[in-house]
């Protein structure tokens, strides 16, 4: 029997359009903007094959150099300007769901936990690259 992998969630509610917030979640022109968690790290390429069954990479690495890895995975699902689900290469799944609230739209990630870092160094770091796409997209 396969054994249930712990869920972790982080959310921000972005002030913009949820067509805006898609565009800048999906885009590589953006990801490359927003996609890391710390000032020392930034994400210097990013492909998106937007489907179902579709990949997507995003390199991530320290600026001063030394160390990066390659973000990636295959699209499960993909229903425009409401959900996105994905395996990540190490068989993770991930669902991330948008909700209109009025002038603003709520990103939901939800994510299953790897066992090689804390629940709480995941969800801080995987908190912090979603407080940089809502801080990229409310400031572009």
């Amino acid at each position: 029997m396969e054994e249930q992998k712990q869920k972790i969630t982080v959310q921000a509610s972005v002030t913009a359009s949820i067509e805006k917030v898609w565009e800048y979640w999906t885009k590589p022109e953006h990801i490359i903007h927003w996609n890391f968690a710390s000032p020392e790290w930034h994400s210097p390429a990013a492909e998106n094959d937007l489907r179902e069954n579709g990949r997507f990479s995003y390199r991530m690495e320290a600026k001063e150099g030394g160390i990066g890895f390659d973000f990636e995975g295959t699209y499960d699902r993909v229903k425009p300007h409401q959900r996105i689900d994905y395996t990540l290469g190490d068989d993770r799944k991930v669902t991330v769901m948008f909700r209109k609230e009025g002038e603003k739209t709520s990103v939901e990630e939800i994510f299953e936990a790897e066992d090689s870092h804390s629940i709480e160094m995941q969800k801080t770091g995987w908190q912090a690259i979603l407080d940089n796409f809502k801080f990229y997209v409310e400031n572009n």
